[in-house]
């Protein structure tokens, strides 16, 4: 994750990186974050998420599924930092590559991708099922 950690620091942004599942372990996580502060740091609010898809002929890739960051603190390298921390999990874990789906309109997205090494967009069509309609 040394990527991730320079570009934090090139964004002058002080941190710690840690990988941890808010899912699986939320005291910890919320342990980790309490005591922010007696490590000289402030916690901002970010995530990304990712789920690796195997194919039996292909191999294994990262599909990059979400990635939010609080707006108080956007705009400053974190979201770039974020996608490159999954990106080089991805590379430990032997995945060939990675890919995102976004909004052709949405410009944040598209800029923060594109700064941390993604490749151009390609027209996709997306098809849906509602498997289990609300109501």
């Amino acid at each position: 994750m040394e990527k991730a950690g320079k570009v934090l620091a090139d964004a002058e942004v002080t941190y710690e990186i840690n990988v941890m599942s808010a899912h699986r372990n939320p005291n910890e996580v919320a342990e980790y974050c309490r005591n922010a502060r007696g490590r000289g740091l402030r916690v901002t609010f970010g995530f990304v998420s990712g789920v690796e898809l195997t194919h039996p002929d292909k191999g294994t890739e990262m599909f990059l599924y979400e990635l939010g960051v609080d707006d108080r603190y956007r705009r400053r390298g974190i979201g770039r930092g974020l996608v490159a921390a999954l990106a080089d999990r991805a590379r430990e874990r032997g995945c060939y590559g990675m890919w995102v789906l976004t909004d052709a309109d949405n410009d944040a997205a598209l800029r923060t991708y594109r700064s941390a090494g993604g490749g151009e967009p390609e027209e996709t069509v997306m098809l849906t099922w509602e498997l289990n309609p609300p109501g």
